[in-house]
């Protein structure tokens, strides 16, 4: 394993491909939370490794930085599909090989392992599929099993999807997985990236330079909104978005389903208001469903920072109403047992 100093050299030098770069519709960039002890046989010693990987397949990758007292790190790759599978296909072999507890026989191929996926929450269904059908054909075609978790990671709206099988199986799965998510780019859109971080900033105990609280837009999933208020009034807020120049503000779209909608939107608007206030972002609901989805698109209009807030709220409050039918039904079954 390379030493910190080499780690932070080659996540801080700007990632080169060694080839043209392909047109904005055919790039997939595919992030994977790995461990920081993984995370140094990836780069190697001096970069050694992270460049051959490189020169081998022409994608982009780095690691991000180390942070003291996390043990995570965030791998991201860049490319064409097909080199970003044989990227992942080409780690994974390399990190079976060095891993010496690996049930290793013949040869790296022959030992299964696991990649975890950061997936935006937005795009699970386009790999998902209906009815599981698009998972299940990915798993047939490849060989590799999949599960996605159920809660979003902290602070972002990106979920863990594990793939595990053997590294050639992972790679062809990486393959299916990439083509899904091209297919729908649009989807991701506005996703809240998850950055590793320690305990300490995730509880929102650290202020960040904005003077907000980390917890403004993290802790539990079923925050009510008190911790923001305790670290930054309305008013204050308010000003701070409006005194933003316009090239600073963002707009982001997000696509809602139907029956969902209401309960971010609340009764009389009560919550929909509420995410406005808090996030200090223009959120507009469009009044009939976009496609034959039948979801319906929400316009975020703000700071990056305000915009990261609203996605997250939103979010948080979609996963609560799911918490809650799922209880509904489960109520619903049992009394209708007993």
């Amino acid at each position: 394993m390379s030493d910190s100093s080499a780690h932070n050299r080659d996540s801080a030098s700007p990632l080169q491909s060694r080839s043209p770069t392909p047109s904005p519709q055919d790039t997939l960039t595919l992030r994977a939370l790995v461990s920081t002890k993984d995370a140094g046989v990836i780069i190697g010693k001096a970069g050694k490794n992270v460049a051959e990987l490189r020169e081998q397949t022409g994608v982009k990758a780095g690691v991000s930085k180390v942070i003291q007292g996390v043990h995570e790190r965030v791998l991201t790759v860049t490319g064409p599909v097909e080199s970003v599978a044989k990227a992942y296909t080409l780690i994974i072999s390399q990190l079976v090989a060095s891993n010496p507890s690996s049930p290793i026989t013949a040869s790296p191929s022959s030992s299964h392992t696991t990649v975890r996926l950061l997936i935006s929450h937005n795009l699970m269904g386009t790999i998902i599929g209906r009815s599981g059908l698009k998972i299940k054909a990915i798993q047939d075609g490849s060989g590799a099993r999949m599960v996605a978790s159920k809660e979003m990671l902290p602070q972002s709206t990106e979920r863990i999807v594990d793939v595990q099988g053997s590294p050639e199986a992972i790679g062809l799965a990486i393959e299916e997985i990439g083509k899904c998510l091209l297919e729908d780019w649009e989807r991701g859109m506005g996703t809240v990236l998850y950055r590793p971080g320690t305990s300490e900033e995730r509880t929102g105990t650290r202020r960040s330079t904005n003077g907000l609280s980390s917890s403004s837009y993290g802790g539990s999933r079923r925050s009510n909104g008190d911790n923001v208020r305790r670290a930054t009034s309305p008013s204050s807020q308010q000003a701070s978005v409006a005194a933003q120049p316009a090239a600073n503000m963002r707009t982001q779209n997000i696509s809602i389903p139907s029956d969902m909608v209401g309960c971010i939107i609340g009764r009389s608007g009560t919550k929909i208001t509420e995410i406005r206030r808090l996030s200090g972002s223009r959120i507009s609901i469009a009044k009939a469903p976009h496609d034959e989805t039948g979801e319906r698109m929400f316009t975020i209009v703000g700071t990056p920072e305000a915009n990261e807030k609203a996605l997250f709220l939103l979010y948080n409050q979609l996963e609560s109403e799911k918490e809650r039918r799922v209880g509904r039904e489960a109520q619903q079954q049992q009394e209708m047992q007993d």
